[in-house]
């Protein structure tokens, strides 16, 4: 199977530096290859190909930073797609510092075809209130792309990118932008601002559950944004967040006839099963929790969440369901006694042990 830093191979290179030849003929296309494929290429990871190849494209291109940019521009926007079009904008950020307005210009450019959230880190740091102006005016772009940069880009916790320390500890800063995208048409966009908010949950509660109370009924876009934003609280049981939703009452909700799997061995699934009854109207969040093994020894819980629906007086809903101990990249599974309980509205409600062989 290939990994992802395969997008960055031979014929990718070829191609690239093809495409560069034509826009500039004096370029040095063998020397660029042998910058690349040292005898380490092998074993570098995406990112680190990525570098790679940005800094042997600084190598091979002229020095002047507007005159390469200008060629970089013209390449075959093919090139320029998906992950391996990283490369754009990372030479951006690694050469364009002292070159604002054209960064600025070749950032939102590039970010069409790819993305440009981890070149923007940098111009963060080195600027924050020029940086967040430029994002809160490509917060208002026609271009979706342009749009969700200016969410990705502020996110505190960026998957992948550079740590801005300011937007964890400050982050009304980029509430701006985000009041500009509340109801965004474009899912793209409204994914991302979910997710800034649900960064910003981790480390500001308050400031979302504020933006929840402010934010929901307003729209049926903003909606779905506050209830996606709000995912990890709710997960905790965020007795304030769920009742920004409806779901309040837990003592409405009878939980009986659990039972699970005694025994479930590494690579295979426990079994389990329960009922609900309502004694009055109510909304209801069902979820179940895992009290894992740790490889020390020690558990950790993770919360899934099975549905939400609202319920009428007496009315039964009746849940089997399984869970997966199959390895995954993300996850490995250790022996141990393991507990599952089921959770209403926040609420946990029953328990059982089980063990995993």
């Amino acid at each position: 199977m290939k990994s992802l830093k395969d997008v960055y191979n031979l014929d990718f290179v070829e191609s690239l530096t093809n495409a560069i030849k034509t826009e500039y003929p004096n370029y040095n296309r063998d020397v660029c290859h042998q910058l690349i494929f040292q005898r380490d290429w092998q074993d570098l990871a995406l990112k680190k190909r990525m570098r790679r190849i940005t800094e042997a494209l600084y190598d091979t291109l002229p020095k002047d930073y507007p005159e390469a940019l200008a060629i970089l521009h013209r390449v075959d926007p093919s090139l320029k797609e998906g992950l391996s079009g990283l490369i754009f904008p990372d030479y951006v950020e690694q050469y364009g510092m002292n070159h604002w307005d054209q960064s600025m210009q070749a950032l939102k450019e590039f970010t069409q075809y790819s993305t440009s959230e981890f070149a923007v880190r940098p111009f963060l740091l080195s600027n924050q209130e020029k940086m967040i102006a430029q994002l809160v005016t490509w917060s208002t772009d026609t271009n979706e792309h342009v749009r969700r940069l200016a969410s990705e880009g502020a996110r505190p916790r960026l998957p992948w990118g550079m740590t801005v320390p300011k937007l964890k500890e400050n982050p009304y800063i980029v509430l701006p932008i985000l009041e500009n995208l509340k109801k965004d048409q474009s899912l793209y966009v409204r994914k991302s601002v979910a997710n800034n908010l649900n960064d910003i949950s981790k480390t500001h509660p308050d400031l979302v559950r504020e933006i929840a109370r402010k934010w929901y009924g307003d729209h049926e876009q903003t909606n779905w944004i506050v209830k996606h934003a709000c995912r990890t609280l709710l997960k905790k049981g965020d007795k304030q967040v769920l009742a920004i939703f409806g779901y309040e009452n837990d003592e409405a909700v009878k939980l009986d006839h659990f039972t699970c799997s005694n025994k479930v061995a590494i690579g295979e699934a426990i079994q389990f099963s329960f009922r609900i009854q309502a004694t009055e109207d109510t909304k209801v969040r069902i979820e179940y929790a895992i009290d894992f093994v740790k490889a020390r020894g020690n558990r950790n819980q993770k919360v899934f969440k099975i549905t939400e629906m609202k319920l009428l007086h007496d009315q039964t809903k009746e849940y089997s369901k399984t869970h997966s101990f199959k390895n995954l990249s993300t996850r490995n599974h250790y022996q141990g006694i393991h507990t599952i309980t089921i959770i209403i509205n926040g609420t946990p409600k029953a328990s059982l042990d089980f063990e995993v062989v």
